[in-house]
């Protein structure tokens, strides 16, 4: 009967120390993976952010070499990359800005579009008027800038009074016959 107990302790022993073995290594396995993923991510993000920084640029080139008559009306001033934030904590970032005396054009830059762009857009007239309350009387106008513009999304942008304004070829269309004042 010893005899049994000691080779069932034995067995019971190499059992737990293959145990062991097996979730070090699968420790060893899942650390390895969750690296490479964190790399992975790291590069991806990094890529999708300089594809947003690419169009950004595109559009504001375009906008700041020529195409201030937007919107029906003649700017005079544009910035990029405006961040604001007020006393409450509200804050927000707008990629282009276009300014006269009495409108304010406010265009959101993606690569690709998606369709809830549109709604963030649209928030960004409250938040322009509370941030910058210089121009709370202005008019406000908006527009979305991609450089891959879905058409679903393009006919929602029109439906809504969003100006489309697109790249085709090297050149960029805008089309704001259908703006209204935010």
């Amino acid at each position: 009967m010893q005899k049994y107990r000691d080779d069932y302790e034995r067995q019971r022993a190499e059992y737990d120390r293959k145990v062991q073995e097996s979730r070090a290594d699968y420790e060893r396995q899942r650390a390895d993976y969750d690296n490479r993923m964190k790399k992975f991510e790291e590069t991806m993000g990094g890529w999708s952010n300089n594809h947003g920084k690419f169009a950004e640029e595109y559009f504001f080139n375009s906008f700041e070499n020529g195409q201030k008559n937007f919107f029906g009306k003649k700017f005079d001033k544009i910035n990029k990359n405006l961040k604001w934030e007020n006393i409450t904590g509200l804050k927000d970032e707008y990629d282009i800005v276009m300014y006269n005396k009495t409108a304010v054009a406010i265009v959101e830059v993606k690569f690709t579009l998606r369709k809830d762009d549109v709604k963030k857009v649209e928030k960004k007239a409250n938040t322009f008027r509370i941030l910058a309350p210089d121009y709370k009387d202005f008019d406000i106008y908006l527009g979305l800038a991609s450089m891959v513009f879905p058409a679903h999304i393009e006919q929602e942008c029109i439906k809504k009074g969003i100006a489309v304004i697109k790249q085709v070829g090297d050149k960029i269309v805008i089309n704001d016959e259908h703006l209204k004042v935010f």
